[in-house]
């Protein structure tokens, strides 16, 4: 793509970038467990010389590997050591500064998206996709979320288009397989798309795309794996291992579900209906024309239709790769007599929904109560904390975000029980303690008050707007308000 016709997609990418920039300021929280424990908790708390998850082979509590990639994890893990380093130790600066770095980070997959467009079809096409990429109303959420599904599109959509730039050049081959086995560290599935890539070349018997292509995945991969996987444990490939025997014995009874069209229902409703639908329609009408996108995209899409555990989030890899060939293939289906009116009414339609759930979701804090409770008890170089989650009124707790208090050492015992003791553990004593919902809150409190006299409130903590409503929409989503006590023992 030349230089000067940037100047034609200065607004769509300012536009992402301001988006991004908003998210990582206003979008505060966590979105799921993923995002947070799996990744912000492991790295936060290595930093500070604990291993919250037992991850680690050293930990005397560690069970082996369990199937989680060291990669994405310890980049984190590098960033808050620097952090560390440069006296930044405010978990929610740290946390701002992680959001825009990945807020920054996505604006790669709007550019590359606009430019494999661009080369595959016109101007005007990669404009579409482009403020789609932009500005569809979860991308800023999800472009600074920690989720393993979405941070590594970037290296996706750099290595497609390296596939794309120049056929003559066999370089690009090879590079673009370091890219994808790049993401592929971050997330193993991400092998299905590879897989689906060299099928392409494989049956057009293209032999040296097919070979420089699958030594770059298997170069980044054995380094970032294997190499990784071999300093940690002392032989290479651990946690891959472990996630495949996890897999093979437990994953396909976590969160069982038989709804086999679920994928597809979420990609047409993450793009609003009707043009959800349109896009849809088009993804199928490229598929001979542009086989190096649709066979990968296709062969992700069946692989995880057809595995057991199915959770929305784990189709959004391929966000990106459905809209740029959605797009196209409508474009072909107007080319061929479709009626344009369609898609300039589900444009508008769009937009009209799609810009109220922009503002909404860009803005939103999630898990707000959870983050805000924990960070009421952080101080720099406090001492370890006990704190005792009296969750009686709706006889449950929440798993709490250590990152957020620093109090990687303090014992955090849940009481959800009423005939359960008061302190739970006998002899126990309490720095804080938590109650969840406001259930029986007064009475709760006075029982409280016959051990602690000196009890003060120390904070009200809040769900968000959104919290609130996912909770209404669905009672698993267990966003309470949150009231933090100070015993003064």
């Amino acid at each position: 793509m030349k230089q000067s016709v940037w100047t034609d997609y200065k607004l769509i990418l300012w536009t992402a970038l301001l988006l991004r920039l908003i998210a990582a300021i206003f979008s505060q929280g966590y979105g799921m467990h993923d995002d947070h424990f799996l990744v912000i908790e492991a790295s936060g708390s290595w930093v500070e010389g604990y291993d919250y998850n037992k991850w680690l082979p050293w930990n005397p509590l560690n069970k082996g590997p369990e199937g989680h990639s060291f990669t994405y994890v310890g980049l984190n893990f590098f960033f808050f050591y620097l952090l560390k380093l440069i006296g930044i130790v405010d978990p929610k600066i740290m946390m701002l500064l992680v959001r825009i770095v990945h807020a920054l980070f996505s604006m790669l997959t709007v550019v590359y998206g606009i430019k494999i467009t661009e080369k595959l079809s016109n101007r005007r096409v990669a404009k579409i996709v482009g403020w789609l990429l932009a500005a569809l109303w979860v991308m800023p959420f999800l472009s600074v979320r920690q989720l393993f599904e979405f941070t590594p599109i970037p290296f996706l959509m750099m290595g497609i288009w390296l596939l794309l730039k120049d056929e003559k050049r066999a370089t690009n081959f090879l590079y673009a397989g370091l890219l994808m086995g790049l993401a592929l560290s971050f997330r193993y599935q991400i092998g299905v798309f590879a897989i689906g890539v060299a099928a392409v070349y494989f049956f057009q018997w293209k032999w040296k795309p097919f070979f420089l292509f699958c030594a770059g995945v298997l170069a980044a991969f054995v380094i970032t794996q294997g190499l990784v996987d071999f300093i940690i444990w002392g032989y290479p490939f651990a946690e891959m291992m472990g996630y495949v025997t996890y897999n093979m014995n437990e994953g396909t009874k976590y969160l069982p579900n038989t709804n086999y069209f679920m994928y597809f229902y979420v990609l047409i409703g993450v793009l609003l209906v009707p043009l959800g639908l349109l896009i849809f329609t088009g993804f199928f009408k490229v598929k001979k024309e542009y086989l190096i996108l649709f066979i990968p995209a296709l062969l992700f899409l069946l692989f995880h239709t057809w595995y057991p555990n199915r959770q929305e989030r784990f189709i959004l890899t391929i966000l990106p790769v459905f809209i740029i060939l959605g797009v196209m293939g409508f474009e072909h289906l107007k080319k061929n007599g479709f009626d344009s009116k369609l898609w300039r009414y589900s444009w508008i339609v769009f937009w009209i929904l799609n810009i109220p759930l922009l503002v909404f979701t860009t803005l939103m804090y999630s898990k707000k109560s959870r983050v805000e409770a924990m960070y009421s008890i952080y101080e720099p170089n406090m001492h370890p904390k006990n704190v005792l989650m009296e969750g009686t009124g709706s006889n449950k707790t929440s798993l709490m975000p250590r990152f957020y208090s620093k109090d990687w050492a303090g014992a955090y015992l849940d009481r959800t029980d009423a005939g359960q003791p008061l302190t739970v553990a006998e002899g126990m004593e309490y720095d804080y303690i938590f109650f969840f919902d406001e259930e029986k809150l007064p009475e709760r409190i006075a029982e409280y008050k016959t051990i602690y006299p000196k009890m003060k409130l120390h904070q009200k903590c809040y769900p968000s707007t959104l919290d609130v409503l996912l909770r209404k929409m669905n009672p698993r989503n267990s966003n309470e308000y949150i009231e933090v006590w100070k015993t003064n023992r």
